[in-house]
């Protein structure tokens, strides 16, 4: 199978204008994003999709491999569909751009079902919730799954709500894996031709409330597989995140 990864990147961003650009180490994030991308052994081809020049320059100047899209996407499965149409790659990995930190094995292990189920069309990462702040926070998305790993819901608010023990919640109590839940990490696998489909299905009720494209697929039926990953990544989303995210680089790399 011919897999590649797509890497949408927009100058933009509401809460983090410019983040792709935004220095680790002293090379720009989404050079980390897509260096660390290139090393999954299944991926075959990489393309930063951006609107913005400065992003595409930046990729250019690195040596990578950048396509422009339309400004007007408001999602980033929009800008993932408009380069995936112009591809003959059987399997499109979604790597977010804001992911610096994200382990290659991550991209790997969302990719292995694939191998051998024709079947499935999508798939995602989670991993274990270890504080009950994060389990709290409307910023980091929870997701429940049945007996095959295949998703039931996804939800920025607490999932599951553990009725009988609210009270009593503490971060010893998810450390230990007293209370077992797990957050939702935005690595996404797709079939190319069902991903052209998910990206023309309207927006569906529980997608605009929580503001999860993912609720999409589920609303209408469609299997999303999601493994179970023990790497843990830093998504970028404010300048409080870029700070954690330099600290970590900077311990990984004394």
């Amino acid at each position: 199978m011919k897999i590649t990864a797509v890497i949408p990147a927009r100058y933009a961003s509401t809460r983090f204008p410019g983040k792709a650009l935004a220095e680790i180490g002293g090379r720009p994030m989404i050079q980390h994003v897509y260096e660390r991308t290139a090393q999954s052994t299944l991926i075959s081809r990489i393309i930063v999709a951006t609107d913005d020049l400065r992003i595409a320059d930046a990729v250019n100047m690195f040596g990578g491999e950048t396509m422009m899209t339309s400004s007007s996407h408001e999602t980033g499965t929009d800008r993932l569909a408009e380069v995936a149409a112009g591809l003959d790659a059987d399997i499109i990995v979604n790597v977010q751009g804001d992911e610096p930190l994200i382990d290659p094995a991550m991209i790997d292990l969302a990719l292995q079902p694939f191998l051998g189920e024709a079947e499935l069309q999508m798939g995602t990462v989670k991993t274990r919730i270890k504080c009950l702040h994060d389990f709290l926070s409307p910023n980091v998305v929870k997701v429940v799954t049945d007996n095959c790993g295949n998703a039931l819901y996804f939800s920025r608010s607490p999932l599951p709500f553990f009725r009988d023990k609210w009270k009593d919640l503490k971060d010893e109590s998810f450390c230990s894996g007293k209370l077992l839940c797990f957050k939702h990490v935005g690595l996404y696998v797709y079939r190319r031709n069902f991903l052209l489909k998910f990206a023309a299905m309207p927006a569906t009720f529980l997608e605009i409330s929580e503001k999860l494209e993912q609720l999409r697929a589920v609303e209408n039926g469609i299997r999303i597989r999601v493994v179970e990953s023990e790497f843990e990544s830093i998504g970028v989303d404010t300048p409080e995140d870029l700070l954690k995210v330099q600290e970590q680089y900077r311990k990984l790399h004394k």
